[in-house]
């Protein structure tokens, strides 16, 4: 009895780990050690895990691989692309057809090639500064991240193929631009240019592949618009498929797309300087200084349409004839320099001008559309600008950014509206809602 009553006593005086495996045996052991592991991954003392630190798992499921993708892609920016075709369609004033779906295509998959690089080569700097993006966390392995750049790169270039050689010359400088950006030039001091030239070039290639596109056979709809001209009232008339119109030199519609295209670059530029201090803020002068431009490119919009005569549709270009390169079409429907409007046949009866109100766009409601568009890009890409000037902190220059890529989309409709095409404008601004819808669940920077 004695001989129990001092093992006892021992017993007592033993750890509790220790007391647990010499009464319970090899089971306790494994039942400690299971406590063990699951403080170790859930913190000291079982609090939860730091947000940003995700373990990698074979045994995700497949909702976690595809939230792990969504994030590499950014799917949230992915709506400020389609504009680009959209508003370059406009500058050339085509209406946007199957071509233009290609194009978008291509741009869709050239914007993802470029966000899949970005992170892969971005790799070991996001392992210090944002270690819970997919490739440091370990979710998506960087080879898996190199392969989808390049067969998005790919299968970019094989849609802009199809679209027809011009586009695919354009596409390849596109594609060029981001490898360039991604690999070398994002660090330099050219960086915000590169990225401002690939958004110049984006909808630049919309405007090439709708311009450009084959002439089709069998009857088209009435025309899209009526483009008064000097002597009379000119038609211009495209199928639904945008290939009725005979197509126009790729040289002449990279002219009359190029001022439009250079206002989304500028606004580009912007944003990829604001970003360059994202990670750890510090900068007051670079938001403000956007923030201006910002204001700037609102204002030249705005004026552009201004300066048009009443019941004039917007013209090819930006400004009219005094930014608009001079580039037109002749009564054959070929661009010669010197024109200051994208015509077609002219036809001098004093009937002519009877009927084209019939085939205008309302100026007063295009003039509000216009407006409208252009306070939604300012009242989107200001107050967070703002804000970050204020308060140069890497939440709120982040908050800078997202604004600045969510700003694209207003921006792009306004240009697709003051070119005379408000139905391609009111579908831009048909994303708005899906892109700050995906903003909420996967930060678009």
């Amino acid at each position: 009895m004695r001989w129990r009553l001092r093992a006892l006593s021992v017993l007592g005086a033993l750890p509790a780990g220790l007391r647990a495996a010499s009464v319970g045996g090899g089971h306790a052991g494994d039942h400690a050690g299971g406590h063990a592991l699951q403080d170790g991954l859930s913190g000291t003392g079982g609090t939860a895990p730091a947000p940003d630190r995700h373990r990698p798992s074979p045994g995700r499921g497949r909702g976690d691989t595809v939230r792990a993708w969504t994030e590499l892609f950014r799917v949230s920016a992915l709506f400020s692309v389609p504009g680009d075709a959209l508003a370059g369609a406009a500058a050339v004033g085509r209406s946007p057809g199957r071509v233009t779906a290609l194009a978008i295509g291509a741009s869709l998959c050239l914007y993802e090639a470029g966000m899949a690089l970005n992170d892969w080569a971005d790799r070991e700097e996001d392992a210090v500064d944002r270690p819970h993006r997919p490739i440091p966390s370990g979710r998506i392995s960087p080879p898996a991240a190199l392969g989808a750049a390049g067969v998005l790169t790919a299968a970019g270039l094989a849609l802009a193929a199809r679209a027809g050689r011009p586009a695919l010359a354009v596409a390849t400088g596109l594609a060029a631009t981001v490898w360039a950006y991604d690999l070398h030039l994002k660090h330099t001091k050219a960086g915000p240019a590169a990225m401002a030239a690939a958004r110049t070039l984006d909808l630049l290639l919309g405007a090439t592949a709708t311009a450009t596109a084959p002439a089709g056979r069998g009857p088209g709809p009435g025309p899209r618009t009526a483009r008064p001209a000097r002597g009379g009232t000119v038609r211009f008339t495209a199928a639904p498929d945008n290939v009725a119109a005979p197509p126009r030199p790729a040289l002449g519609a990279l002219a009359a797309a190029l001022p439009a295209a250079l206002v989304l670059g500028a606004h580009t530029y912007g944003v990829t300087a604001v970003s360059r201090h994202e990670a750890q803020g510090g900068s007051t002068a670079v938001p403000l200084a956007v923030l201006a431009t910002t204001a700037g490119l609102s204002a030249m919009v705005l004026a552009a349409r201004r300066g048009r005569r009443p019941g004039e549709p917007a013209t090819p270009g930006l400004g009219g004839s005094d930014l608009g390169l001079g580039l037109g079409v002749t009564g054959s429907g070929e661009y010669r320099e010197g024109s200051q409007h994208l015509t077609g046949p002219t036809h001098h009866h004093p009937t002519a001008r009877a009927s084209t109100p019939d085939h205008l766009t309302a100026p007063a409601l295009t003039s509000l559309l216009l407006t409208a568009f252009t306070g939604a890009y300012l009242r989107t890409a200001g107050p967070p600008l703002l804000h970050a000037a204020l308060n140069p902190s890497p939440p709120l220059t982040q908050r800078a950014v997202g604004g600045g890529i969510r700003a694209m989309i207003p921006l792009q409709a306004a240009l697709a509206t003051r070119a005379g095409a408000p139905g391609s404008g009111l579908a831009v601004m048909a994303l708005v809602p899906l892109a700050r819808s995906f903003a909420r669940k996967v930060s678009p920077t």
